[in-house]
């Protein structure tokens, strides 16, 4: 038994092709890779649409709906502008997956006007790191029922559009 495992190890390192369930054969075609999605140009304040998002004071959210896409991948790509009261503020490039519903930073804003940073890896929105803007961004406006919206036209509209009063989910 132990040499038939070793010589079935063998073959499949031999072979130049990776091993793929027979789920993975007859599904092949309908995974899509994840796009390349180079940062949008920076924000400008003229263009930015403010998002409705539950909970404490003192902190606003914005997207700038010309940042505002949809890949074929499916993932819904936009920038977000978070300002304080005091007057900071972060801009960020991010991505949402509506199925399963994961969020994904891209770049961080500079405050030359630059992106910088790294992608990091999809996150939950049970991860401490989602804010509730983001599961605010999905559950009102871009994953509508869990799909995404179509377009940016279609992203952008919903967010010209008050959201359904909903409590958003930590």
């Amino acid at each position: 038994m132990k040499r038939a495992l070793f010589l079935l190890g063998a073959l499949a390192a031999c072979s130049n092709q990776p091993l793929q369930s027979d789920w993975e054969r007859a599904h092949l075609s309908e995974m899509v890779e994840e796009d390349v999605a180079p940062p949008p140009r920076y924000p400008r304040a003229a263009d930015l649409v403010p998002v409705d998002v539950p909970g404490p004071a003192g902190v606003q959210f914005f997207i700038d709906p010309t940042t505002l896409s949809v890949g074929k991948d499916h993932v819904v790509r936009y920038v977000l502008v978070g300002r304080s009261s005091g007057g900071a503020g972060n801009v960020s490039f991010e991505g949402i997956r509506c199925s399963p519903r994961e969020f994904r930073l891209y770049a961080f804003g500079r405050s030359d006007g630059t992106w910088g940073g790294a992608a990091g890896p999809w996150q939950s929105p049970r991860s401490a790191d989602v804010s509730r803007a983001r599961r605010a961004l999905a559950q009102g406006y871009f994953c509508a029922d869990g799909f995404p919206v179509r377009d940016a036209g279609e992203a952008a509209a919903a967010l010209r559009r008050a959201p359904p009063a909903r409590q958003i989910a930590d």
